[in-house]
């Protein structure tokens, strides 16, 4: 009935191989049955229902997404201000001293607050020393912290 109303085709078989089979995903025949047992608890695509077939490719859909997601999310240099990429090196650099590339949201979240951008690729100039200087201070504190514990 929701396909009816907003004019989309209703997922069949076709598009779950589709989907499974995506550069994204590349699933083998057996990763792509594993899924629809787990999703369903039938071993056969046929026996499948249409709201079980809904069920899987929005499984599948989210498991690509979640692909997809996760290559975006990986710091880049590309991009942004040609003149600032040094600067952005740098900071990437403070980053590794303090810890803080194991987890983007850290420095995404930093830069946010300090120079009011979304983006590192979008800092300019004085944004970026604003940063670098922000982080320089605490690179000291946490040196200065780790001293005293010593």
């Amino acid at each position: 009935m929701a396909a009816a109303r907003t004019g989309r085709k209703q997922p069949s078989i076709r598009t779950l191989w589709a989907i499974a089979k995506s550069p994204e995903l590349m699933l083998t025949d057996e990763d792509l049955h594993a899924v629809v047992y787990r999703e369903t608890g039938k071993e056969s695509m046929k026996k499948l229902s249409q709201g079980e077939i809904n069920t899987v490719a929005r499984v599948l859909q989210n498991m690509k997404d979640g692909t997809k997601r996760d290559i975006c999310s990986k710091r880049t240099d590309e991009g942004g201000d040609p003149r600032t990429v040094s600067q952005r090196r740098k900071i990437y650099a403070i980053c590794e001293e303090l810890g803080w590339n194991d987890d983007p949201r850290r420095i995404q979240g930093f830069i946010k607050r300090v120079a009011h951008v979304d983006r590192i690729e979008w800092l300019d100039n004085a944004k970026c020393e604003k940063v670098i200087e922000g982080l320089k201070a605490i690179l000291a504190r946490q040196k200065q912290k780790e001293a005293r514990n010593e």
